[in-house]
């Protein structure tokens, strides 16, 4: 089977309720799309991966990735999918190595949405529309910001992708941008 965004929203929907994972789930999957976009990749395939890669994180926190997959399996969703879905968790919870470019960009950019969107609430603004990377790198340096944002896998996905940091925050921003009505990121500025 190949799964379609209906059939990846439905199950988020199925398995979360807290509206900020949802919304998560929405910037990554507009991140994903993004850079596939910018990479000829698959755009769908990249999409649906992105909005299910946190899928069983709300009931079952302890189990990350893990239960993820037997939710995948049971669905019948191909191995592909699944694997790169998992590999988001490298050296975290799952030992799933970012090796596709999909991979690599969705362990990358899962961090540093939340980086960004952390960047977004204290802005007069409240949008992501009017964000600039300058912004997003002043807060990079604050460790106590967004705390749980990982620069270190931020930066190890950077690596992987042998790709300029300042490029990274910029394309995640403009693939952020899509989805800022949905996600909330849209704050005073009008598209």
């Amino acid at each position: 089977m190949i799964p379609t965004r209906e059939n990846a929203w439905k199950l988020l929907k199925q398995y979360n309720r807290n509206e900020s994972l949802i919304r998560h789930a929405l910037s990554v999957e507009a991140v994903m799309r993004h850079f596939a976009g910018l990479l000829h990749e698959d755009i769908e395939k990249w999409g649906i991966i992105g909005l299910v890669h946190d899928l069983d994180y709300e009931q079952y926190p302890g189990q990350h990735c893990t239960m993820t997959k037997q939710l995948l399996e049971k669905e019948h969703w191909p191995e592909e999918y699944i694997r790169a879905v998992l590999s988001h968790g490298w050296g975290i919870c799952s030992d799933v190595e970012p090796v596709h470019v999909m991979e690599k960009v969705l362990y990358t950019i899962d961090e540093l949405t939340g980086l960004i969107t952390a960047a977004v609430f204290v802005r007069p603004s409240r949008s992501i529309l009017d964000l600039e990377v300058k912004s997003v790198k002043k807060k990079w340096n604050m460790k106590n910001f967004a705390a749980g944002a990982s620069r270190e896998v931020i930066e190890k996905g950077i690596a992987m992708l042998g790709n300029d940091t300042d490029y990274i925050i910029l394309e995640t921003i403009n693939g952020m941008k899509s989805a800022a009505r949905e996600t909330g990121l849209e704050g005073s500025v009008m598209l």
